[in-house]
């Protein structure tokens, strides 16, 4: 599946860095794709959207 979400405090690649990090520790074969001007993050895995956010939000970014 893939998920759009958007992260407003990822700012540069380090947050990027950081998110996908988060998100292949649970998922190893997901694909991240970030764009810090429009904070958006999409995601293409095998997880669920909450396990997916839950991640990203104990790495440090939440989702809006």
């Amino acid at each position: 599946m893939t998920l759009q979400l958007k992260v407003p405090n990822m700012a540069c690649s380090a947050c990027v860095k950081t998110i996908t990090k988060a998100v292949t520790a649970i998922d190893p074969t997901a694909k991240v794709d970030a764009d810090t001007k429009t904070k958006q993050v999409n995601i293409e895995t095998q997880q669920s959207e909450a396990e997916v956010k839950k991640v990203m939000t104990a790495a440090g970014y939440p989702v809006a």
